[in-house]
């Protein structure tokens, strides 16, 4: 299977950073990831508005100095002069002297109750930080929690594709004559999430990449090796996404919920598939869709 993402998370935190800039006014903003395993801390990769590369490739250990506190509490920090704020440790007064930083705020972003990242924003003056631009800074942060959040979803979906049915996520076509057994629930499970996250992911790389391992996949228990591609599908995205999430059993309830529709628009989905695919029932339509290869 080609790679799933062009780029690294890196590219997510430099978005965050410009949102956070746009958000808050503050001249200049930095981050990076934390590094995964072992003792937490995280690494400043990225830069926005700075004048100097004194942060760049800092180590930031949980604990230690500002963005180190909110690593470690989990929490947003700021300061109003860093030089001689008593409330944080400081290792770091060197760059951030350097960059001659004085007002600091710092934003961790959790991820499954894990601390992924750590966004800053400053300013090269004494400045009280209020929470309005404090909040603005956090919703920065919440963005790009959501951003991670939809790649994780999407790597766990393509985890359990190559786990169940690894002939199907790396070829395009089904390693059984028959899409029947435990494996095939859970490639179908993994099927109706990738579906989910198409609406929620803005990356267009990214979507394109999950859109077709999700076209590939809807084919593999009836599209022989090696066979062409058939018919463009007569269902709308919106269509194949609740169709998949009824194959698993949902509600109409539970599908709205899932997808962020209302139970009447879930209702007109279906309806209108059963239409399109000659069905009447809720087991007939995804009976039908799954002979016609438009789900796994």
């Amino acid at each position: 299977m080609e790679p799933l993402y062009p780029h690294d998370d890196g590219d997510q935190v430099r978005r965050a950073l410009l949102h956070l800039l746009r958000g808050t006014g503050l001249p200049v903003a930095f981050g990076g990831l934390v590094q995964p395993g072992g003792q937490a801390r995280m690494t400043i990769t990225e830069l926005a508005g700075t004048t100097t590369g004194a942060l760049r490739g800092l180590a930031i250990q949980a604990g230690a100095g500002l963005g180190g506190k909110a690593l470690a509490l989990g929490l947003p920090v700021r300061v109003d002069d860093y030089p001689v704020a008593r409330s944080i440790s400081h290792e770091y007064d060197g760059p951030v002297a350097a960059e001659g930083l004085h007002s600091v705020v710092a934003v961790p972003v959790v991820v499954r109750r894990q601390v992924r990242a750590v966004l800053y924003g400053a300013v090269r003056q004494r400045l009280l930080l209020g929470d309005r631009l404090v909040a603005a800074a956090v919703d920065a942060g919440r963005e790009l929690e959501r951003r991670l959040s939809d790649r994780d979803a999407a790597r766990d979906a393509l985890t359990t594709l190559r786990t169940a049915a690894p002939g199907t996520a790396a070829g395009g076509h089904s390693p059984t004559p028959a899409a029947v057994g435990p494996d095939w629930e859970e490639v179908r499970q993994a099927h109706a999430e990738l579906r989910g996250l198409l609406h929620r992911i803005d990356d267009p790389a990214l979507r394109d990449r999950l859109d077709a391992v999700a076209d590939r996949l809807a084919g593999a228990a009836t599209a022989p090796g090696g066979a062409p591609p058939g018919p463009a599908s007569p269902l709308s995205p919106r269509e194949t996404d609740v169709l998949a999430r009824v194959a698993l059993g949902c509600t109409n309830a539970n599908v709205a919920d899932q997808l962020g529709l209302r139970p009447e628009t879930v209702k007109s989905y279906l309806r209108s598939a059963m239409r399109k695919l000659g069905a009447h029932t809720r087991l007939e339509v995804v009976v039908a869709a799954r002979r016609a290869g438009l789900l796994p």
